[in-house]
């Protein structure tokens, strides 16, 4: 065996080591037949995945939605990775950073049900999405449609492309509450003209944690002639889907959120027929035609988070994306249902199931948000964030697949203490 064969195996050894040592691990087998929505009530396995977390004592971490902590079996495997990367240094940035990176994106694009042509690995939603909104050949008086509920960076983006080409932006707003899937259609439909050409759509608006109705939304803008990039920064790793039954041209969704993967790290897919009309925010040399590397010049980054990608993944996939999934509505439900009708206490997410999952916003009537994320930190250790625009005031409340149901006790007793 040569060197380069013999530091490939090696790198290979190390980034696809298994979790030796994860407590979830050990329990596993006794829940394996188990449903997932039953699983999602068994407080003693969960007991055992919050034992793969390391968590400060000091509050009650309900901002997951910023940050996922990253599980121990994966901050070892990326430790591990970091020291392979110095141990090899130069060599392994010439050799096989390219052959592991493309590793790294065929198992990312099974997770969301599509291949590695259609998926490259970015450093978060905002930069996979301003990509699409920056890329486009646009020309004066074409018009786009976003929601203002969606998130201020693409909104900014938008803004810039309008002052450079002189599109038109037209916001909706999207219903806390909406009757049926209908009615969302509708509010999009209803700001389409001739000129749309593209539409922007939160699969999980981040504010919320509402899901909306993405292929039907997908649906009416493609008869219509007009292209939708969806926002899915809250969903891979949180909610399971197949990017093909969403019928979308692109998806952007960031890695360290739900999927725990280390910072830095996004996902950005583009459909076939799309590939070759982006600009790039970097120039890449020639590729063949249908090539989504073209997008996906980087310049030199800290590749040790990229590799990283596949042992979280194999994290999620030994816990299982439906048990997932399952616990973080469970949760969710468990503590918005205790509330939902309480005197002064607004819950400004759907209570429908299918149009939320772990992620909820609450607010207290006549108390300014950061002033109740103020109090929820201070007087109850409870820590949250203050969300304060388009129609929605309260905290967004993100709870994790560590957080215990006794821990939400106490963050249902500060509200009602609250709103009293």
């Amino acid at each position: 065996m040569n060197k380069r064969d013999f530091l490939k195996n090696m790198s290979l050894a190390v980034i696809g080591a298994p979790f030796y040592g994860s407590a979830m691990a050990t329990s596993l087998e006794s829940i394996a037949k188990i449903p997932a929505d039953i699983v999602a009530h068994n407080e003693d396995f969960w007991l055992k995945v919050r034992q793969d977390y390391k968590l400060k004592p000091e509050y009650i971490n309900l901002e997951s939605g910023y940050y996922n902590i990253i599980p121990t079996p994966t901050l070892n495997a990326l430790h591990k990775n970091i020291d392979m990367v110095n141990y090899e240094g130069s060599y392994y940035m010439r050799t096989v950073q390219w052959e592991n990176k493309k590793r790294m994106s065929e198992k990312l694009a099974q997770i969301i049900g599509s291949t590695s042509k259609n998926v490259i690995i970015t450093r978060n939603t905002t930069e996979s999405l301003d990509m699409i909104i920056s890329g486009m050949n646009w020309i004066a008086g074409d018009e786009a449609v976003y929601a203002i509920q969606d998130y201020g960076a693409m909104k900014v983006m938008f803004e810039q492309v309008a002052k450079r080409y002189g599109i038109i932006n037209k916001e909706i707003s999207v219903p806390n509450h909406p009757k049926s899937d209908e009615e969302i259609v509708a509010v999009y439909e209803e700001a389409i003209t001739d000129k749309t050409k593209l539409l922007m759509v939160c699969h999980m608006i981040n504010i919320t944690g509402q899901i909306l109705p993405i292929k039907k939304i997908c649906q009416m803008a493609h008869s219509k002639g007009v292209k939708v990039m969806v926002d899915g920064a809250h969903c891979v790793g949180h909610i399971e889907f197949d990017i093909n039954d969403l019928e979308c041209d692109f998806y952007g969704s960031s890695l360290h959120k739900w999927l725990a993967v280390p910072l830095g790290t996004g996902l950005l897919y583009v459909a076939d027929e799309h590939i070759d009309t982006i600009w790039p925010i970097f120039a890449e040399d020639k590729r063949e035609p249908g090539d989504i590397s073209r997008l996906n010049h980087t310049g030199t980054i800290p590749v040790y988070h990229d590799l990283t990608i596949e042992s979280a993944i194999d994290y999620y996939n030994m816990l299982g994306g439906a048990r997932k999934e399952a616990r973080m509505r469970y949760l969710q439900e468990y503590w918005t249902q205790k509330v939902r009708n309480h005197k002064g206490i607004v819950v400004n997410t759907p209570a429908d199931s299918q149009r939320a999952c772990g992620i909820a916003n609450v607010g207290i009537e006549g108390m300014e948000p950061e002033i109740m994320a103020k109090k929820l930190l201070e007087d109850y250790h409870i820590f949250t964030v203050a969300i304060k625009y388009a129609n929605v005031h309260g905290c967004r409340i993100t709870p994790n697949v560590f957080t215990t149901t006794e821990e939400l006790d106490v963050f249902v007793k500060a509200l009602k203490e609250m709103a009293a």
